[in-house]
């Protein structure tokens, strides 16, 4: 961050991180400030191909021609090559996205197929409504969640494969809490998450699915999943004590808010109301005091 055209381009991330909803910190005042802006440029890049997989009135055409072309700017800046001004459908602060974007990972040595695997999976988003197992849903994660752990660590100045794991597991069980939570937003969109092969253990159909409200069956397969990423929270949990410094609680923090939110989902099972589990300012002092009193494991 040497020109100020750079430190604007920064800036514009962190403002884009600042401005979009999410259940768990993004380039938060946790982090160590000499990563905020790198951690915000890689946001400011998922952030925008999320959206264009996800948000607003598109065909399924537009989505994938918006993230040919996100893959494409992607490639200018790996090359240095300069970037055209925003197309039709993108952020009006898409230069300056790739302008920080290139210099973090010239800086941060990032390897680009972290980056690229995101793409891929925001663009299986458009064109894949069903998943036939938990290894395809694993796979799912392992492109569009997993990455952006493993970014953060190289950002931190950390290459190590037990890191690497510890961090994957968290990554999932991040993405597939998401996937519980959002399960009726999803449903209505035509997007099930739920590998079909746990929703037929459980005696759910389609026909449970299309439902106004998730069937007992459903609800049992869901049970399950959330049992599933428990696990996944436990198995990655060493992560938050194996980094040191300011990056720890941010860490911690982040665990927390899955950990909370999945309590949330589960919670609702039960009561089978439709409405999507979130954290909620009463859970500020549940939150301190687990900071607080947060020992290894």
């Amino acid at each position: 961050m040497v020109t100020g055209g750079l430190d604007a381009a920064y800036a514009s991330c962190e403002q884009a991180a600042r401005a979009h909803y999410e259940n768990f910190p993004v380039a938060s005042m946790l982090l160590p400030a000499p990563m905020r802006g790198h951690v915000a440029a890689v946001y400011a890049f998922a952030r925008a191909a999320d959206d264009f997989a996800d948000e607003g009135e598109r065909t399924s055409e537009q989505r994938i021609h918006l993230l040919d072309g996100w893959r494409q700017r992607l490639c200018r800046a790996l090359s240095d090559d300069v970037q055209p001004p925003s197309a039709s459908g993108e952020p009006a602060n898409t230069p300056a996205i790739f302008q920080a974007l290139a210099s973090t990972i010239r800086q941060c040595d990032l390897p680009p197929v972290l980056l690229e695997d995101l793409l891929s999976a925001f663009k299986q988003d458009v064109m894949v409504h069903r998943y036939d197992n938990w290894e395809a849903l694993f796979d799912y994660a392992r492109r569009s969640a997993n990455p952006v752990g493993r970014l953060v660590l190289r950002i931190a100045g950390h290459r190590a494969q037990d890191l690497d794991d510890w961090s994957d597991a968290i990554c999932t069980a991040l993405q597939f809490t998401n996937f519980w939570q959002d399960f009726e937003v999803d449903r209505a969109r035509g997007r099930v998450y739920l590998p079909q092969s746990e929703l037929a253990r459980h005696g759910a159909t389609e026909a449970d699915l299309s439902g106004q409200d998730a069937s007992a069956p459903t609800r049992r397969a869901l049970q399950q999943a959330v049992d599933r990423t428990r696990q996944l929270f436990a198995s990655g949990r060493p992560l938050c004590d194996a980094v040191t410094g300011r990056l720890r609680y941010e860490l911690r923090a982040t665990w927390l808010g899955g950990i909370r939110i999945l309590d949330r989902v589960e919670e609702q099972l039960g009561a089978a109301d439709g409405s999507r589990p979130t954290l909620h300012l009463r859970d500020a002092p549940w939150f301190v005091w687990r900071m607080i009193t947060w020992t290894a494991r």
